[in-house]
């Protein structure tokens, strides 16, 4: 489903502090699989994930999605395939604060064009599938880690993408929350979705839910 050929990253390029975050990486993920990058902080996992994620662009090498090479693509383009493609769980949720739990959910889903009350409806399943229901109306700085999360994972669902990228998504959970959180992750794989994850957790990585981990250091795969 998505392949990644001798994919390099350059940050700064060409500046005294030129940075070089990935190192010539191959890979190819199959779809409707769970696959955990593990690595050190500064192995190159969530660089790796943006570009997964068309939220920036390789130095050189090449990003596959569906068979298409989507690297050169102009900017307009990759937006309508993140958008209609990809939803994001980020590590530090990325909530608007002062807007409803609701409201955050349907916002990624404006630019589409689909009327509110659809995209209510839509919110309204996703938060009862979640068990967030009572919750919909409240304000996000209202509710706690657990429930933040599970109005990001909403958040990412609302265009229902076909792969769910989720950077150290349970690195500011307890261990209860974490195990919910992996419990919705085996409910993503039954719905055919492809996740793509990091993580330090050993909770995460060893977990059933995961189908593959990939370790990487200093921008290289270095176990699959």
């Amino acid at each position: 489903m998505i392949e990644l050929l001798d994919i390099k990253k350059a940050f700064n390029q060409n500046r005294p502090n030129e940075y070089w975050a990935l190192h010539g990486i191959d890979l190819a993920v199959e779809a409707g699989k769970v696959t955990a990058f593990r690595g050190p902080s500064g192995s190159g996992k969530t660089t790796l994930l943006t570009i997964v994620g068309c939220l920036s662009r390789p130095t050189s090498g090449r990003v596959r999605f569906k068979g298409e090479d989507i690297s050169a693509l102009p900017e307009r383009f990759l937006t309508d395939i993140r958008r209609q493609s990809f939803g994001f769980v980020f590590q530090q949720f990325n909530l608007i604060k002062g807007l409803s739990a609701l409201e955050n959910v349907i916002l990624p889903a404006f630019p589409t064009g689909r009327p509110r009350a659809e995209l209510v409806a839509r919110a309204g399943e996703l938060f009862e599938r979640l068990q967030l229901t009572h919750r919909a109306q409240a304000k996000v700085e209202w509710l706690s880690g657990g429930e933040q999360q599970r109005v990001a994972i909403a958040r990412a669902l609302i265009n229902d993408p076909e792969v769910i990228i989720a950077d150290e998504p349970t690195a500011n959970l307890d261990t209860a929350l974490s195990m919910e959180f992996m419990a919705i992750l085996e409910g993503f794989t039954a719905a055919g979705k492809t996740v793509l994850l990091t993580s330090h957790d050993p909770l995460v990585v060893e977990s059933s839910a995961v189908h593959r981990v990939v370790g990487m250091r200093d921008g290289r795969l270095i176990g699959d």
